[in-house]
């Protein structure tokens, strides 16, 4: 719903405020998603699309049109026939491929895979590192 944004409190009063309100826009999204789908029997809540219920809500606030009707209240509303109009499809393809990482984040990726399967005895003296199959000789400071 931030879209990448972060919160602007300073406070933790504020902070709070943000949070509180990102919830109740989020609950009143989802009711209004409900109360979409119940107009359709037999419609199942997960080909509602969050991305085009919010976009058509923001949509709505920015132009502010249609908010009050001159007739009864309309339980569709603008939103919901947006919603209705844009659903998912009923049946998602199957995943034919195991999901994979496209970009590795981790800075030690190039290194994986690469240490050694066996494990090394090291023995430290002050001179004369002994290694478990050979002798090195330290550099002198």
């Amino acid at each position: 719903m931030l879209d990448g944004r972060v919160l602007r409190s300073r406070s933790l009063q504020g902070i709070d405020q943000e949070v509180y309100a990102l919830l109740t826009a989020y609950q009143a999204l989802i009711r209004t998603a409900a109360d979409a789908a119940g107009t359709r029997p037999g419609l199942d809540m997960d080909r509602i699309s969050f991305t085009v219920l919010l976009q058509s809500a923001a949509d709505q606030v920015i132009t502010a049109s249609r908010i009050l009707t001159p007739g009864p209240a309309d339980l569709l509303g603008a939103i919901g026939r947006a919603v209705l109009d844009a659903l998912l499809p009923a049946q998602r393809r199957p995943r034919i491929k195991a999901r994979t990482r496209k970009n590795p984040t981790s800075k030690y990726s190039p290194n994986a895979g690469q240490h050694p399967q066996t494990s090394q005895t090291y023995t430290f003296h002050t001179d004369v590192m002994f290694l478990e199959h050979g002798l090195a000789s330290r550099p002198r400071r």
